[in-house]
């Protein structure tokens, strides 16, 4: 799996996989409509592209997921604002890889961030498998963290360690 910055012509193709993907949540604690906002509209998610935040998960040819990732100015810290695997990929893995990707590709960041809310039992016990440590519970959400023991400077190619 790769990451690459969304291409114009995926926008639709990526909401209607996001449609697919959060609609599930109602199978791991959701109410039917407790998705994330813009979840569903092209508008958004080309703004999301144009803001270079929109990020398309690709298998060879085919796209399977997305992210929408915020790096900040310094590239030290990240927060992931969202991700989503196409639901006809549920199951396979493919959220771990992409998890993976995102972190590969952000070589000098320090610090992930991400929240989800407190009652989607599936992504709760996903990033908790993959490290994360939750850092606050508040207003329905719970916020994680990831620091690397181990990041890249963007102006030395030796590794830092913290």
């Amino acid at each position: 799996m790769v990451i690459v910055k969304a291409e114009a012509n995926q926008v639709e193709k990526i909401v209607d996989m996001s449609v697919r993907a959060f609609e599930t949540d109602v199978n791991v604690g959701g109410a039917k409509g407790d998705c994330p906002p813009g979840f569903d509209s092209v508008e958004w998610h080309k703004q999301m592209a144009r803001e270079g935040h929109l990020y398309q998960a690709m298998i060879d040819n085919d796209l399977v997921g997305a992210a929408i990732i915020f790096p900040d100015e310094t590239k030290y810290r990240v927060y992931i604002g969202r991700i989503f695997i196409d639901s006809i990929y549920h199951r396979k893995g493919y959220g771990i890889r992409l998890m993976e990707c995102i972190e590969k590709s952000f070589p000098c960041a320090a610090e992930f961030d991400l929240d989800t809310p407190c009652w989607n039992e599936r992504t709760n016990a996903f990033y908790k498998r993959l490290g994360y440590r939750v850092i606050k519970v508040e207003d329905g959400f719970v916020f994680y963290q990831k620091k690397r023991t181990q990041y890249r400077s963007d102006t030395d190619d030796n590794h830092i360690e913290r």
